[in-house]
């Protein structure tokens, strides 16, 4: 037993001198945010559900009432789905879509003051096309898009907790 749990150390040691830690939980430079974004967003829904179950100390207000409140608004400009058509057969058939989601954002201060410029985060994915299996493709679609939602929302929490204050 005593040779596994040495074992165990010299495993682990090359980790802990390269500097490698769990990334934990995100520390946000204000306490309170409120998440400004059209109320039917599938988008913000999860965005909000993250924000709340990431830990920490930060308050999400959902409220349009508690605005006056939040430290930070963050403002869902526009979110946006693409089906851009790349590939076709010598008939003209479809072959392959280039499916994208865009979501332009801009995170401010209660007194207006920009913490983050307006800014667009854009996920893409490939997809094969077949007439034949449209409703598989279709649902395979929804997938992808719930897919690059998730990463938006994870890029969203990285991006809000490297902004500070402007001085």
């Amino acid at each position: 037993m005593h040779k596994r749990t040495l074992l165990a150390l010299l495993a682990t040691a090359p980790l802990a001198a390269c500097g490698f830690r769990l990334r934990g939980v995100p520390q946000f430079g204000f306490s309170s945010l409120y998440v400004q974004a059209p109320a039917a967003s599938p988008l913000a829904r999860e965005l909000r559900r993250t924000l709340a179950g990431a830990g920490g100390e930060l308050t999400v207000l959902t409220e349009p009432q508690q605005l006056p409140q939040a430290q930070a608004v963050l403002e869902i400009l526009a979110e946006q789905q693409e089906r851009v058509v790349v590939g076709q057969n010598a008939s003209g058939q479809v072959r392959e879509l280039q499916l994208r989601l865009r979501v332009r954002f801009r995170l401010r201060g209660q007194d207006g003051q920009e913490w983050i410029a307006p800014s667009e985060i854009v996920q893409q994915r490939d997809i094969s096309y077949n007439e034949t299996i449209a409703l598989s493709k279709e649902g395979e679609e929804a997938l992808l898009f719930r897919n690059m939602q998730t990463d938006v929302v994870q890029q969203l929490l990285r991006r809000l907790a490297a902004a500070k204050a402007p001085r």
